[in-house]
């Protein structure tokens, strides 16, 4: 994986200002911080949904005490 140095940041930065103006650059990097903030807040609720399903179906998949198979196969067998 590529890795990104310090002189390319600057080389970045210096071209959003150059774009952007000095006036409407801070505003872009609001923007851009608060959309990073609102995706790094679904993926953290994407996580925990996941994270929710995978122990319910873990729970289903406990050994039954009576005859040491799994919910999945007595669900398969009858």
């Amino acid at each position: 994986m590529p890795q990104i140095g310090w002189l390319e940041i600057l080389s970045v930065v210096i071209i959003a200002i150059l774009v952007l103006g000095p006036k409407e650059f801070p505003i872009a990097l609001k923007k851009i911080g608060s959309y990073i903030g609102k995706f790094k807040n679904t993926l953290s609720n994407f996580q925990k949904e996941v994270s929710e399903v995978t122990k319910d179906v873990n729970l289903e998949e406990k050994i039954s005490p009576k005859n040491n198979k799994t919910q999945k196969e007595i669900d398969k067998n009858g």
